[in-house]
């Protein structure tokens, strides 16, 4: 019980990237590159496992972009005449890359990574993909004509790369969507429908990751917003509930989020996030505890899983491996508790 993990990135080592900055570009080329990649999941296996993480990820160590580290396997996208988009509803405006014909994989975007990351852990390993709907909130379309049609084109390839990954040996695929905390109509609409689509067929456990984003300062001001509590999750959950996913990960700590929201999940198992990915306080393990203490109040102690609100990338390496330390030993107490 209370099974650990983590939502995904894990911030990259210095040697690789610069340091405490989201989507910094690598500083490494060629064959040193990818070496240098490598070695940088391998610090991060290894450091989960001795943090207690029982399902390790590679900490997105192969990929600048959580989105475009995809996007960059698929035919049908002009990188070269790129448009100001609003992301997440106009919360920021960036420069995408635009969809000009039918969207095709041409070939395995992450086969490779995930064959070194099976080959260098023995715990349960978890591969984080975008789902369908983010995906289409950080790309313009000039071809399909409406998003959920290229959400759709968007499942299927993503189905293709996924089920190649899950022949490889993941034992969970964690589909990324903090859009669906946004555009919470769409989710009922045709977010669902994408997001079966996606993992259609697959014999790994699944896992939906909904959150209030990275500790950037777009999110922060957006959260401010919110008011008293954070109910986005109250108006999308039964329709992930009734969804062929396994598992759902949600922002928990230090969030405005009411708790007794999990019990709108009643049929599936839910990643409780302990970890607060916003700020560089490192949790203790009795912290970490009575978050998952609260959700054992909605939820049943089988179906709580111990994990981090959301991407520890921005953060210092030494505050995200104290943190993974914090969420490992809160569950341990956990487990000693209720046992």
């Amino acid at each position: 019980m209370f099974e650990t993990t983590i939502a995904g990135s894990l911030p990259k080592p210095s040697w690789l990237a610069k340091t405490e900055t989201l989507w910094a570009p690598w500083q490494l080329e060629g064959e040193a590159l990818a070496r240098g990649k490598q070695d940088a999941a391998l610090v991060w296996l290894k450091l989960q496992e001795d943090a207690g993480i029982d399902t390790v990820t590679d900490g997105e160590q192969f990929r600048i972009h959580f989105v475009h580290g995809f996007l960059e396997h698929v035919s049908g996208i002009d990188w070269d005449n790129k448009t100001k988009m609003g992301i997440r509803d106009n919360r920021y405006v960036v420069d995408v890359p635009q969809v000009t014909s039918k969207l095709s994989r041409k070939g395995s975007a992450h086969g490779e990574e995930v064959r070194f990351a099976r080959a260098h852990t023995k715990n349960k390993l978890k591969f984080t993909i975008p789902g369908p709907m983010t995906i289409c909130d950080t790309i313009a379309d000039a071809h399909y004509g409406s998003r959920a049609d290229m959400a759709m084109a968007f499942a299927d390839i993503l189905n293709e790369e996924l089920r190649e990954l899950d022949a490889i040996g993941i034992d969970v695929v964690q589909i990324d969507e903090p859009a669906f905390n946004v555009f919470m109509e769409d989710v009922k609409e045709w977010g669902v429908e994408a997001l079966n689509r996606t993992i259609a067929g697959l014999k790994c456990e699944t896992a939906v990751h909904v959150c209030y984003g990275y500790g950037i300062e777009a999110n922060i001001k957006w959260k401010e917003t919110l008011g008293s509590e954070w109910r986005q999750y109250e108006e999308i959950f039964p329709a992930i509930n009734s969804s062929n996913i396994d598992q759902v990960s949600l922002e928990c700590a230090n969030s405005k989020v009411p708790m007794s929201l999990i019990g709108l999940l009643k049929d599936k198992k839910i990643q409780v996030g302990v970890i607060d990915v916003a700020n560089t306080a490192i949790e203790t393990p009795e912290q970490v505890a009575a978050v998952l203490r609260s959700a054992m109040e909605h939820a049943d102690v089988e179906r709580i899983l111990a994990s981090t609100n959301c991407g520890l990338t921005p953060l210092s390496r030494d505050v995200a491996e104290a943190k993974l330390v914090a969420l490992g030993q809160g569950a341990a107490l956990m487990r000693k508790e209720v046992s």
